[in-house]
């Protein structure tokens, strides 16, 4: 666990979700060929359950639910906690960028919620600053874009770092893409220099953050908030179901903690005596009545 932001590090072995999900791909694969009749007639990948079932996420709400037990080379994946990046942390991180296409990428990525993917195919055109939003290609939509807002600082940023580009004599048109290199000859970032960039930024404060954990902190921010909805942030972040936005209303831990310490930590109120009590006279009154 980093001691800055309570997050686990990459382990050296793959993870129960990347097995699973390894499993359903080549499932996937091989019942596709077997139904066309090009594949085997039996798929050699294990079935998701020993009873050659799958599990209850097509359940017949009329039946009950049936426990299956995990067919092999199945993993038991444990529930993960979105976690938000503290404020120092992010402080820290941005404190350390020394250019302005950083700081606004950065701003990009923790004020709209957006992919690193999404984010780094955007084109000039796909900056609106005055609608206060931005466009990106979300998956699934067969190349659709969707919009997403943006603050206004991330803005200001674009807009400097754009400037900078000018003055170095590359004026990217509407339909070019918007994040550069640095270096020349100037190419079109890709997210292995980002990464390259972020890690250099987590060895010198000493934390592991991510650019998907920037994504768990704007949401987080959203639905803390009593002025946005469920529902608002569902659509910022773009889920396809709104059960996925749910599990970002999981109380953190580092808040259940400091609630329960404040708890020990709080004067007990003294007893008061015992002075009696009695019925209200009015209660009497309109029991029996006036007397």
């Amino acid at each position: 666990m980093n001691a800055r932001t309570g997050k686990a590090y990459l382990r050296a072995q793959y993870a129960p979700a990347t097995i699973n999900h390894a499993l359903s791909v080549v499932r996937s694969f091989y019942d596709h060929h077997r139904q066309s009749g090009r594949g085997p007639i039996v798929s050699p990948v294990p079935p998701q359950s020993r009873h050659g079932q799958r599990t209850n996420a097509h359940h017949n709400p009329q039946e009950p639910f049936q426990l299956h037990r995990r067919g092999p080379y199945r993993q038991k994946q444990p529930q993960l906690q979105p976690r938000a990046v503290p404020d120092d942390v992010l402080d820290d991180l941005f404190a350390r960028l020394d250019c302005n296409r950083d700081r606004a990428l950065f701003h990009m990525f923790l004020t709209s919620g957006a992919r690193a993917s999404e984010l780094l195919g955007m084109t000039v055109g796909d900056i609106r600053p005055g609608d206060g939003r931005i466009f990106v290609q979300t998956k699934g939509l067969g190349g659709a874009k969707q919009a997403c807002p943006a603050s206004p600082e991330a803005f200001a940023w674009v807009a400097l770092y754009l400037g900078e580009l000018a003055a170095q004599g590359h004026r990217p048109g509407p339909g070019d893409a918007l994040w550069w290199t640095r270096r020349r000859p100037l190419r079109q970032l890709t997210y292995t220099a980002l990464r390259a960039l972020l890690n250099r930024i987590n060895q010198r404060i000493r934390t592991n953050v991510t650019i998907h954990d920037l994504r768990h902190t704007l949401c987080l921010r959203l639905v803390a908030d009593p002025n946005i909805t469920l529902v608002d942030a569902q659509q910022v972040m773009r889920h396809a179901n709104i059960t996925t936005t749910g599990l970002y209303l999981r109380p953190q831990p580092d808040e259940v903690i400091a609630k329960v310490h404040e708890h020990y930590v709080r004067p007990k109120p003294e007893p008061q005596p015992l002075t009696g009590w009695d019925y209200d006279p009015d209660d009497l009154a309109d029991v029996f009545g006036q007397s």
